[in-house]
């Protein structure tokens, strides 16, 4: 019976884990086609506004899907500081990225984000006890050096900006952070629940920006809404928050819930890989060989990763989560 038992349980457990790969994947297409959406939008309005429209359609998105009880949130008597620090990293990432962008170049900000593996690795390790083997490490530095190669053999030039720096690094932390902490409360919260705190709170967040920046500047409500009278910009921010911020957001908790943090979080990795091919393939934009080359490198550190064994836990690992499943 207890063999039966313990069978059972490791089916379940590969069913949901197949579950959350399949998430993962969903989440890479995702992201990986935001950069277009991203290209249309900013035709009419600036990086700022940009977040903006994300997060109202995110928002509003959310609220419909709430009004007609498609989803449920239920947070009372749940410990609110873990889930309102997790959505603080999350949109600290894109307040951070979206300020160092405009003192660095798109590149270099991706070449920051490539790095986020790497530093999930690092404080996972530290605070879950998720340790790896060396062969899960060299999987994730490959990806990692593939991305980061693809990115600076495209660039025409890199510089180097102090503040560019350290905003984009400090964004890389922040999405890092928040991936771990998706982790860190998965036994006390279900991904959507997440996900509402996090479009809430970015929501609440960049309307405020916003709202400072037109008193400052004497804008009012009508330049608030005018760049979505462009129907292109409207169905680009429209995919962008739904898209890639209510759904990418949502499927990042859930694939967190499933798997180790940064066999999760590697897929961001994915994500610019794709956006890298399908400017290739939709935009026209020449293909190299360096594309073909660190494309299959980072799906095989990807792949590699997934398949390796996992390092196990450390008895510091193990009694974090104790911890946690306590709500300590």
């Amino acid at each position: 019976m207890l063999r039966e038992e313990i069978e059972e349980k490791e089916k379940t457990e590969k069913r949901e884990m197949k579950k959350g790969y399949a998430a993962a994947i969903f989440f890479s297409v995702l992201v990986g086609f935001s950069f277009m959406g991203i290209k249309v939008a900013q035709t009419s309005t600036d990086s700022l506004g940009v977040l903006v429209y994300r997060y109202d359609f995110a928002f509003a998105a959310m609220i419909i899907l709430m009004l007609f009880r498609v989803i449920k949130i239920d947070i009372k008597g749940k410990p609110k500081k873990k889930l309102l620090t997790t959505a603080a990293f999350y949109v600290g990432f894109m307040a951070l990225q979206v300020t160092g962008l405009v003192f660095a170049t798109s590149v270099e900000g991706s070449i920051y984000f490539a790095l986020v593996p790497i530093i999930v690795k690092i404080i996972a390790s530290i605070f879950l006890g998720e340790n790896s083997s060396w062969l899960e490490n060299c999987f994730v530095c490959l990806t990692v050096a593939a991305l980061v190669v693809m990115l600076a053999m495209g660039s025409t030039g890199i510089s180097f900006s102090p503040a560019g720096a350290v905003l984009l690094l400090a964004s890389s932390v922040s999405m890092a952070l928040s991936n771990v902490f998706m982790r860190y409360t998965r036994n006390d919260y279900k991904p959507i629940e997440t996900t509402f705190t996090i479009v809430l709170m970015g929501f609440i967040a960049f309307n405020a920006a916003w709202i400072i920046r037109g008193v400052a500047e004497g804008q009012g409500i009508a330049e608030y809404f005018l760049p979505l009278t462009d129907m292109k910009v409207f169905i680009a921010c429209g995919y962008l928050g739904i898209g890639c911020i209510l759904l990418s957001a949502h499927l990042m908790s859930y694939m967190l819930s499933k798997m180790e943090a940064v066999k999760g979080t590697i897929f961001g990795n994915v994500s610019t890989a794709i956006s890298i091919v399908a400017g290739v393939v939709i935009l026209g934009e020449p293909l190299m060989w360096y594309h073909i080359v660190c494309t299959i490198l980072i799906i095989a550190g990807v792949v590699g990763l997934s398949l390796s064994g996992s390092g196990g836990k450390s008895g510091k690992g193990e009694k974090n989560e104790a911890d946690i499943s306590h709500g300590k």
